[in-house]
């Protein structure tokens, strides 16, 4: 992840960073698509997280 914001760092300072659609993105657009990723990253660990507590909570009765 810290390679990722690098390289977009760098796509920014060369005037090079674009979304989808070709606009450039603003620095608070790309913090909100860095959140909306590491939220999904850390919601898909709890779920895992509660899975695996449910599963060893079962086997342990």
């Amino acid at each position: 992840m810290e390679q990722t914001l690098a390289n977009w760092v760098k796509a920014d300072r060369a005037g090079q960073l674009r979304g989808l659609s070709g606009e450039q993105l603003s620095a608070e657009r790309m913090e909100n698509i860095r959140l909306r990723a590491e939220l999904a990253r850390v919601t898909m660990e709890r779920d895992i997280l509660g899975k695996a507590t449910a599963y060893f909570a079962k086997v342990q009765r």
